[in-house]
């Protein structure tokens, strides 16, 4: 009775993460698409569910919720169904909504082509093993560690480059210091510059427009409306200008006007982040740059004293904390219940921001590359990235819990290499992060427009 009463609890909880993902994609993904396949709402949504099961069943592990044996059952359950559904559904109805958006190909070849797709991808998702020290196939083929092993190098790699991003883009767009300021006099100069340039541009096509004219009206034999460009291009106006100079013109204040807009468009961004940074919210936010930039200086240092001497945590950081305190400060807590408790509120919020950050950049990416044609299987990508993610996420999470409470997932894994997984994640972090620092570098530096382009 109570295996059934713990399978209850878990399966309503799953059946509640699944409407919050179903809301998800119909109120945020789909909001501005009419056309929605109903299979794909039903993969993404399960695939959030189990995705977040896995973090409730480390909660649950923290505050010993369900029997030790109904966990254990309900991790093999859940990894299973996801490594399911990131190897096999996902992939394989992918390939088929790529294919069968081929109008050539009829419904026989569609079936043999995604199945011949779906073996290439499993066959290089095998592959992945052979440059890392992965599982061999000694430890079994179609198993719950070989299939995370390999799942988790894509998924501990998108963790790396996004949180890598993060931490340090989140302190440049929310930090006072690296707003340039900006006065309300230079935007008004680049309006002008914008709409002399385009005043500029207009008159330029005009003249071409009316030279061609002028050139048909006094040939009007010649057959073909190409012909009559082509000859329109080698002949000069009526007021002694060549039009190739004149095209050559246009093009130059085209490149121009893109210069002028671009910078604009930037400077306007810069008001805009001046007026947010003096709000209660932009000081708040300011602080808390402050805070991650502190914290993202000490990643970039940390990844790197770990690359180089290939050092590896052995305590959670809750753990080497209260140590601290009772050792060296000298306080007499009782450790086992701050542990627990601690370890709780530190995981509860590494699953909150997790889930928070993975969603919100799912949306922006969507909105980004996203179409009426395309969305559905955008969104089967995403559902693919956000399983693999999700996975890793457990993975690594395994080193900010206590030693009494990791056990499960140690058992669960059997001997996969978590120090592996750690190291990778540290070097991924560090070229993501440093990349960033770059690229934001370089799109400080103010793009130069000279007047005289305007003469």
């Amino acid at each position: 009775m109570a295996f059934l009463g713990d399978c209850a609890i878990v399966f309503v909880s799953q059946m509640i993460f699944f409407a919050g993902g179903w809301l998800f994609f119909n109120k945020e993904l789909f909001k501005h698409y009419e056309i929605r396949h109903i299979s794909v709402q039903l993969i993404f949504s399960s695939t959030f569910a189990l995705s977040i099961t896995m973090f409730e069943l480390i909660i649950f592990e923290i505050i010993d919720v369900l029997e030790s044996s109904s966990r254990y059952f309900h991790w093999r359950l859940g990894l299973t169904l996801l490594l399911f559904m990131t190897t096999a559904v996902i992939p394989i109805y992918i390939c088929y909504s790529v294919i069968h958006s081929i109008s050539f190909f009829s419904d026989k070849w569609v079936r043999i082509l995604t199945t011949f797709c779906w073996f290439i991808f499993i066959y290089g998702l095998w592959r992945i093993g052979d440059p890392f020290p992965l599982l061999s196939a000694s430890h079994g083929i179609f198993t719950i560690e070989q299939g995370v092993s390999r799942i988790s190098v894509i998924g501990v790699t998108v963790m790396a480059i996004l949180s890598g991003f993060g931490a340090v883009n989140y302190p440049y767009t929310s930090m006072a210091y690296f707003i340039k300021p900006v006065s309300r006099n230079d935007i008004i100069c680049f309006e002008r510059r914008l709409a002399l340039t385009v005043e500029m541009l207009s008159a330029k096509k005009r003249k071409i427009a009316m030279a061609i004219y002028n050139h048909n009206k006094l040939n009007p034999a010649k057959p073909r409306i190409w012909d009559m460009l082509a000859s329109a291009v080698h002949r000069n106006t009526n007021n002694g200008e060549d039009i190739n100079q004149l095209k050559q013109e246009v093009y130059g204040l085209e490149e121009l006007l893109r210069s002028v807009f671009l910078e604009l468009s930037s400077l306007k961004n810069m008001e805009e982040r001046q007026r947010w940074s003096q709000t209660l919210k932009g000081k708040y936010f300011n602080v808390l740059g402050h805070f991650f930039s502190v914290y993202c200086v000490y990643k970039i240092f940390m990844c790197c004293i770990n690359i180089i001497f290939d050092r590896v945590g052995r305590k959670d950081p809750v753990t080497r904390g209260l140590e601290i305190a009772i050792h060296w400060c000298g306080f007499n807590i009782d450790f086992a219940f701050w542990n627990q408790h601690i370890s709780f509120l530190l995981v509860g919020c590494i699953v909150i921001t997790s889930i928070r950050g993975l969603l919100l950049t799912l949306t922006k990416f969507f909105y980004r590359i996203s179409s009426s044609k395309s969305s559905n299987i955008i969104v089967l990508i995403l559902g693919q990235i956000m399983g693999m993610y999700f996975c890793s996420s457990v993975l690594l999470m395994r080193m900010n819990m206590p030693a009494e409470y990791r056990v499960i997932i140690t058992e669960v894994l059997g001997n996969l290499h978590f120090n592996f997984y750690h190291r990778w994640f540290d070097v991924i972090f560090l070229v993501s992060a440093l990349t960033t620092i770059i690229v934001l570098y370089l799109s400080r530096k103010p793009v130069r427009v000279d007047d005289s382009d305007l003469n």
